[in-house]
Parts: structure tokens; sequence; C-alpha cells
């Protein structure tokens, strides 16, 4: 693993129960951050035992789609995070979810609505809500989550695609509008992420040709970190050897 220190650093992981929500907090944690897990279950969250940094500050029953509980959300955060109150320093948003397999014409439409939910409104609302407190300090990083499947439609995975391609498109717009206010914006591309849930659906795949969670997690770690201080915008291919 590399070496970050994010000693004094608010950082706050929707998804944080996911299979990379969880990579993504356990490697901040070692970093030594103060770190706020947000999710929607209450009841799941990851094990985070660094002695040396603060304890996380776990947010349940969140509705990332949702307005109003984005915002409730992240006004605890702002009032509970201890000698940093009134800071978010960085937000990394691993909530989405995949469909694939039907072609357009036969995919529900409330299916279709909750890829674009998942994927795409839940990075609207949750950038949107952050921001304002990103400006107010004069700083911030932001990692979205898009996919290598958002670079080209395919076959039966149209709506999953498309939502992926929406995430790019904000993180650049969003990328353009606060360069010059101190807040870099970014997104990764992951291949095949190696999760319990992913061998269960592909048992003959290869695993050891997909990426893991702590390698997405180190990409993470370093666009928040002071190195990537230049970078704006940028869509990160993290394929592992797939």
């Amino acid at each position: 693993m590399f070496q970050f220190d994010f000693t004094n650093r608010v950082v706050v992981v929707t998804g944080a129960a996911g299979a990379l929500g969880s990579a993504v907090a356990q490697a901040f944690h070692q970093a030594n951050a103060q770190v706020v897990l947000l999710d929607r279950s209450d009841n799941r969250w990851p094990v985070l035992s660094n002695p040396h940094a603060p304890p996380p500050l776990t947010i349940g029953n969140v509705n990332v789609m949702d307005e109003t509980s984005v915002t409730d959300a992240i006004a605890q955060v702002i009032n509970q995070t201890g000698q940093q109150t009134g800071r978010i320093d960085a937000l990394i948003n691993t909530v989405g979810g995949y469909r694939a397999g039907v072609p357009l014409h036969e995919m529900p439409v409330e299916e279709a609505d909750m890829l674009m939910g998942l994927n795409a409104r839940s990075v609207f609302v949750s950038c949107r809500t952050v921001i304002p407190h990103m400006l107010k300090q004069g700083s911030g990083k932001i990692i979205n989550i898009a996919s290598r499947g958002a670079l080209r439609g395919e076959a039966g995975a149209s709506i999953y695609s498309a939502s992926k391609s929406v995430v790019i498109r904000l993180t650049e717009s969003m990328a353009d509008e606060l360069k010059t206010q101190g807040i870099n914006v970014n997104c990764v591309l992951p291949g095949m992420i190696d999760t319990p849930a992913n061998r269960a659906a592909m048992p003959q795949a290869d695993f050891d040709q997909w990426v893991t969670t702590a390698a997405v997690a180190d990409v993470i770690m370093f666009l928040c970190s002071d190195a990537a201080r230049a970078i704006h915008g940028a869509s990160l291919p993290v394929y592992g050897r797939g």
C-alpha cells in the first residue's frame, strides 16, 4: 500500500457499506483521516481499526438520490466532526448500480430510472450539497466513480453506459466551474472490480485479471492528495489487467 497522510482531513464516503466504499473508507482511515461513512444501510458498516485516526462518523439511512436526506446528512457532518467541525475536505461518491442483459426496447422504464438515479442523480445531489461548504472553505476534492463502460455503449447495457457517461460529463463540468476556487473534481473509470458479488455473478471468470477494490482506493487517495493538485476533470482508467 502506498503511504498517504490525511491527518486533520474530513473525508466523506457515500455508499460506505458497499465493497468499494468499504475499501475506500478503510484506506483513508489507515491514512489518519476523519472518515465519515454515509450509506442507505444502518447496520453493515466496515470495521475501521486504526487507533491513531479519529473514530469514524457513521450516518445511516441516507438516500443519496434524495436532496433532503443528503442535506440532513451533510448538516450532521458539519456539526459532528470533532476538531474539524465545519469542513469537508473530500467527497468520494461510490454509490452506483449495474443492470444489463436486455436491449433498450425491453428494459422497464422503472429499471432505467433506477440506474440513472443510482449512478448519475446520486452524484448530482451529493455534489450539489457539499460544494457550497467547499467553496466557503476555499478548498476540496471530489472523486466520482464512472466506469470503463461509460466510454462506449454496448448491446444490453445502454442505460448503464449512458448513466456512467453522465458521471464523466458532470465531473468535467464541475471541474471547469470550480478549479479556480481551490476545488479539484475528477473521476475514476474502473474495469471489472473484484468483489464477492461480481465473483458470484461470473464464477468462471479469471479473477486475477480484475482490479481490486484496494487498487481503486489507492488511485482515489492519490487524486485526493496534494500530489494531484494540478489535475482537474480527469477520467482515470483503472482496469487492472482486464
